[in-house]
């Protein structure tokens, strides 16, 4: 190992650290372009249904596929708080602060921190 890095020219270092360089200020635009916006969308079979702010604390119930969900936004963080689906996995979820929350027998999506579009945004990879 050490043979190696004494064969490696200053080229070589050059382009190691530009390509570290170009790694981190990578991390930082990607980032930038997933940044989250401050809004809890509620969607019922593929529609989007309610729309609240993520700043507002509040408990409210929706009427799914199947039978009523309670979902709470607290501390800028979302819940499923109760739900009556056999396994309850959307409600051992827990709090989220980015991304979604899906209870899927009951045809409920928790979307955190999107721009009402319902899951049609760019992300990072696609630009």
């Amino acid at each position: 190992m050490k043979k190696t890095i004494r064969d490696t020219t200053v080229a070589d270092r050059l382009l190691f650290v530009l390509l570290i360089a170009a790694a981190v200020a990578g991390l930082f635009i990607s980032r930038e372009a997933m940044s989250q916006s401050n809004d809890v969308i509620v969607e019922i079979n593929g529609s989007p249904a309610y729309t609240f702010p993520l700043t507002t604390d509040r408990t409210f119930t929706v009427q799914g596929a199947l039978w009523e969900t309670v979902i709470e936004i607290k501390g800028r963080k979302v819940r499923i708080k109760e739900a009556h689906c056999p396994n309850r996995i959307c409600v051992r979820e827990g709090w989220v602060s980015k991304g979604a929350i899906i209870c899927l027998p009951n045809r409920v999506v928790v979307v955190v921190g999107g721009t009402g579009r319902s899951g049609k945004d760019i992300d990072a990879v696609t630009g």
